[in-house]
């Protein structure tokens, strides 16, 4: 009876995280859907994150309002940075590569995040590269054959697995070069996770300084916003392309601001705060998986054998780099504990000799 409790949790993170990756996964095919109807790369992404932010002002306004810092002009421009490659650039490199790409492919590349990301934090030193142990020998073997995955998916189609099937309307742009629109499509991926990775790392620095963590996301959305209001000034004027002809059209959007910034970024928050980073980032490859059943029955599309190479190498990667990550971490605490005792002995020792130099005359 005593265990229920701890069960019940263990089987509410269970669903959370997988609610979390399906939630990410029907956003890939609900962006791809839009497109196919037509809605406009830079339309979908300014709606979205105009809905995102309408969600998280209030919030970040009443539940920060006492520990919120104030702002100054340094926190400002690093704001404008974090929605620069955060907001701006991380999802308009994902739309322009979905363009050219599956969604299938578009999920498979975003495994190799945590690599990239480690990547980024080892060459800026806020992550310590250890070679001599195992989990940082793990760590630099993972990050490495992650990218070498992404490589080959990005260098090599290779074959289909499945009978050809027609595609969606926008596979008449595959007609002219479909091999250099499938690089491209990767390249736009693989920039997209740069971003995603590059946000990450960049937010460690701003969230010492400024630790209200709804306030400081609030903050690069709203940037991310106007740089995507700015572009869209000059890329698209036709107002024609901003209105919303079709009931589809506008759940797709909605999906796209309530779910995978909303409900997804709650449930990412909880997964975390109870079950850790590593936890929730482990079920990625689970995304990939319901992204290709979802993706081949509702859209049609085609696996490669390049794609299913490239996947298995990121996969196995990614869970390198976890298992390093996990490792170094009870090394670390570990270390600590040693630490403590070896002081608390001394400390003992210590009031020790001196209670028998008290008894001496």
């Amino acid at each position: 009876m005593g265990r229920n409790p701890q069960v019940s949790e263990k089987v509410r993170l269970f669903i959370a995280v997988l609610a979390l990756q399906l939630c990410y996964a029907g956003f890939h095919i609900v962006s791809r859907a839009a497109l196919n109807m037509g809605i406009s790369k830079i339309v979908l992404p300014v709606y979205r994150n105009i809905i995102a932010l309408a969600l998280l002002a209030p919030f970040a306004y009443f539940l920060e309002k006492k520990d919120r810092p104030p702002l100054t002009f340094s926190l400002l421009v690093q704001f404008f940075l974090l929605g620069l490659c955060g907001i701006t650039a991380n999802q308009g490199f994902y739309i322009l590569g979905l363009y050219y790409l599956s969604p299938t492919y578009a999920s498979a590349i975003q495994n190799s995040v945590p690599a990239i990301t480690f990547a980024m934090a080892a060459s800026l030193r806020v992550e310590q590269v250890n070679i001599n142990k195992r989990f940082g020998l793990a760590k630099v073997i993972g990050t490495v054959v992650s990218i070498g995955g992404a490589t080959v998916i990005t260098l090599y189609k290779g074959l289909p697995l499945l009978h050809e099937q027609p595609h969606n309307k926008l596979a008449s742009f595959a007609n002219a070069n479909p091999i250099l629109n499938w690089t491209l499509g990767c390249v736009y991926i693989l920039g997209n996770c740069a971003s995603w990775s590059g946000w990450m790392v960049l937010q460690v620095p701003v969230l010492k300084k400024y630790p209200a963590r709804l306030s400081a996301l609030t903050l690069t959305c709203a940037f991310g916003l106007i740089q995507f209001l700015i572009i869209a000034a000059f890329v698209e004027n036709d107002i024609e392309r901003w209105k919303l002809h079709s009931g589809g059209e506008v759940l797709t959007i909605l999906y796209a601001g309530f779910v995978a910034s909303g409900v997804a970024f709650t449930l990412q928050t909880w997964c975390i705060d109870r079950g850790g980073p590593l936890f929730t980032a482990v079920f990625q490859p689970v995304q990939t998986v319901i992204v290709a059943i979802m993706a081949a029955i509702i859209l049609g599309d085609q696996l490669y054998t390049g794609g299913i190479i490239g996947s298995t190498l990121i996969v196995i990667g990614l869970y390198f780099v976890l298992w390093g990550k996990s490792e170094e971490k009870k090394a670390g605490n570990h270390e600590i504990n040693g630490d403590l005792a070896t002081h608390l002995l001394d400390q003992e020792a210590s009031q020790k000799d001196d209670a028998e130099a008290a008894i001496i005359p």
